[in-house]
């Protein structure tokens, strides 16, 4: 039987058998030429054996990025040293309509984007402050042309940060078809239309799924229409029948979620592009917050809607921002 042995020189392998001399190797084959010869290996590229690798990039062929478009890179601070104050809050305490000085409308039966079947409006019935919280409620009627009416709370003008904690206690609407959110979207929208301007989605809830509860971020680069959102999803028993925290602790190079103080998920750019442009972070701007309570839609009605369940509320404790004088400074 003849053994053979793996000779390897400058990163070529040979096979060469036992007893054979060393000093009549067999050159390596060339390449495109598998009946031997002689092989000049081409500096410029990474070989594998006799092949040039599919991996291989030309340094000077990278674009950079000009540092003054790189985002959530370069800021130093201690996380487990940050201090926070509140700036702004709505706490409920009075009867009757939303505080306007805090809150305003998204009116109207537009579909919103994901053909939902609520007509926003700001009657009472749909938004209302009693025994210290807010009822968002959706009501199946006639309404603006559409067959169930509804609210969406929005603090734009009236209540926009960049950074800080945001905490929201809310108790969940159930039943198919019912699809509650709170979430941020740009006041000044200045990367673009949506998803280019960001969205962060700090709670959203389908009620087909019960007690799964969604945490997302939305940009130019990952977004849902094009399968790359960035998301997570975790399961918290009785949300429905119980109030909860939803917050974020949106810093200037990550955001993190939490449910009751258990952190849930966390956007972080680097993890993901090496040299973040607003494509992936368009965080750096002022963002407004979204209260609303959407009937069926492209998610939320992806199992149909219960028509018997109506009408159906989302109740909010308290709304409560808070920001870090250390964040401030160091981006001002």
């Amino acid at each position: 039987m003849t053994f053979k042995k793996m000779i390897c020189t400058a990163g070529i392998c040979l096979l060469a058998a036992f007893g054979a001399s060393c000093g009549t190797e067999k050159e390596a084959p060339s390449e495109g030429n598998t009946q031997g010869g002689t092989m000049t290996l081409d500096d410029s590229k990474f070989r594998v054996g006799g092949q040039v690798s599919s991996a291989y990039v030309d340094p000077s062929s990278v674009t950079s990025v000009p540092e003054d478009q790189i985002k959530a890179k370069g800021f130093e601070y201690d996380h487990d040293s940050l201090t926070y104050e509140l700036v702004w809050s709505d706490e409920f305490d009075y009867e009757g309509a939303p505080d306007p000085d805090k809150w305003g409308y998204d009116l109207g039966a537009s579909g919103w984007g994901n053909h939902e079947l609520q007509n926003y409006t700001k009657e009472l019935k749909n938004a209302e402050v009693k025994d210290g919280k807010l009822f968002i409620t959706a009501i199946k009627e006639k309404s603006g042309g559409a067959e169930y009416s509804s609210a969406r709370l929005v603090s734009r003008g009236k209540g926009d940060w960049t950074y800080g904690k945001i905490v929201v206690r809310a108790k969940l609407p159930t039943g198919r078809g019912t699809w509650p959110a709170i979430w941020m979207l740009s006041t000044d929208w200045k990367y673009g239309g949506w998803p280019k301007s960001g969205e962060i989605d700090i709670m959203e809830h389908v009620g087909y799924d019960q007690d799964v509860i969604h945490y997302s971020i939305h940009t130019e680069s990952y977004y849902h229409s094009i399968g790359t959102q960035k998301t997570s999803t975790t399961r918290f028993e009785g949300v429905s029948d119980e109030f909860h925290d939803y917050a974020i602790e949106w810093l200037p190079d990550k955001i993190l979620f939490y449910t009751d103080d258990n952190l849930t998920f966390t956007y972080q750019p680097t993890k993901y592009k090496s040299t973040p442009t607003y494509k992936e972070w368009p965080f750096d701007k002022p963002f407004h917050l979204l209260l609303n309570l959407a009937v069926g839609g492209d998610w939320g009605g992806v199992k149909g809607v219960d028509e018997n369940i109506w009408p159906q509320t989302m109740e909010v404790e308290y709304v409560r921002v808070y920001q870090s004088p250390q964040i401030t400074e160091l981006t001002k």
